[in-house]
């Protein structure tokens, strides 16, 4: 039987691509990420310090923010960030910027591998090194 290979840069693209096809509105990849249990977890994957840690920014005007408010306030800065930088993911956003995660670089072959098995139903052994993201 014959194994699919495919490269990081492959692999990224494929799921980049069955993500973008996703009507998302106003969320950023990181709240669809949470809400769905899919790729890190987006904003799930912290525990609220860790939140607070990471997005530190957002509670210059308000160190109180409960944790709903502050993944809002977080979903509306990923998206910002998206549209500054002229990309359509959170994930490509941080692959350039590394502000809040390091974006595709956070990801093994390994994981690469089960998300094109659980968004494509691809079965790929990834590899490759870790390098910049082909945006």
């Amino acid at each position: 039987m014959l194994e699919n290979v495919i490269t990081r840069e492959a692999a990224i693209g494929r799921v980049r691509q069955r993500l973008e096809m996703n009507d998302c509105g106003d969320k950023s990849l990181c709240q669809f990420a949470a809400e769905r249990g899919i790729l890190c977890a987006g904003f799930r994957r912290y525990s609220d310090e860790r939140l607070r840690e990471t997005y530190h920014h957002l509670l210059r005007r308000d160190p109180f923010l409960s944790r709903v408010a502050l993944e809002r306030a977080a979903n509306r800065w990923q998206l910002a960030r998206q549209r500054d930088l002229g990309v359509s993911l959170s994930c490509d956003a941080q692959q350039v910027c590394f502000e809040t995660c390091g974006g595709w670089n956070d990801f093994t072959n390994m994981q690469l591998a089960q998300f094109c098995g659980e968004l494509l139903g691809e079965a790929v052994t990834v590899v490759g090194e870790r390098t910049l993201a082909v945006i």
